[in-house]
């Protein structure tokens, strides 16, 4: 079988400062003490093709959720040479706001995204508050859309998007989330997207609050381990951390863009 290796980038486009630990982690010690998050989709290229993981959201629905971004991903990846417009596969790793909520900025692409994942943010889970809060009903109906004009790519648990490339559903977060499984120079490196917001939650067995099955979650930690070359391969969602673990693409993102697809900086 062929397949290729990739450069990885995450591209930080926006940050919620003001979080404490217990919005964090089920049971936090020192649930009052501070515990930012940031916001990042990730683009995946070789000289072939230009993939992206997740969309995030805009500043209206930052302002209706007390969110700040810095810039949209799509002006984000104008930063980086990679036009929004020319995006022809983007993986959705689940339907949460911050993750789908800018669609109509890549005219161009198709989205690949769990059947089970399109299920339950249609189906009767939705009916409960608790349970529909991280969704937007304008992002869902924009993806049902999709649907009809043929855009969608369903997955039923593991896919190959590319060679090299591949979606494995883990769910536990929401019912059809998805990680990214991608291969480097370096080996196999995972996007977790929110299988693991942070490093806590795989390294330690801490399970974020927003959840709709535990157990769900915390297999899903060992699939991460399994899937990657290494746990220092697996890249949590959502962690500030990953912009002080792994480089900058240039002096010019520091802090914006950096490489995934290499070694860590902290050994």
């Amino acid at each position: 079988m062929t397949t290729e290796t990739y450069e990885i980038l995450a591209i930080k486009y926006g940050e919620f400062a003001n979080r404490r630990r217990f919005e964090s982690f089920i049971a936090a010690d020192d649930h009052d003490g501070p515990h930012p998050i940031d916001y990042f989709v990730w683009l995946i290229r070789n000289a072939n093709r230009s993939i992206l993981v997740d969309c995030g959201f805009d500043e209206a629905e930052g302002a209706k959720r007390g969110r700040r971004i810095a810039r949209t991903p799509a002006a984000a990846l104008e930063m980086l040479g990679t036009s929004a417009a020319r995006i022809e596969t983007l993986i959705v790793s689940h339907l949460h706001y911050d993750h789908a909520g800018t669609f109509g900025a890549f005219p161009s692409a198709r989205f690949h995204l769990q059947a089970a994942e399109m299920a339950y943010a249609t189906g009767p889970c939705m009916c409960h508050n608790h349970l529909r809060y991280p969704f937007t009903a304008d992002h869902v109906c924009e993806m049902v859309r999709h649907v009809y004009s043929g855009r969608v790519v369903f997955h039923d648990g593991d896919a190959e998007v590319a060679p090299g490339i591949t979606v494995h559903k883990v769910g536990g977060h929401s019912r059809g989330l998805q990680c990214v499984r991608v291969m480097t120079a370096t080996g196999p490196v995972v996007l977790a997207s929110d299988s693991s917001h942070f490093y806590e939650n795989f390294e330690k067995g801490k399970v974020f609050p927003i959840t709709i099955d535990i157990a769900d979650v915390l297999d899903g930690y060992n699939r991460l381990k399994a899937l990657a070359a290494s746990p220092r391969h697996i890249v949590p969602g959502h962690d500030p951390l990953v912009l002080q673990r792994y480089p900058a693409l240039n002096s010019q993102t520091q802090g914006i863009a950096h490489r995934l697809d290499v070694a860590r900086l902290d050994g």
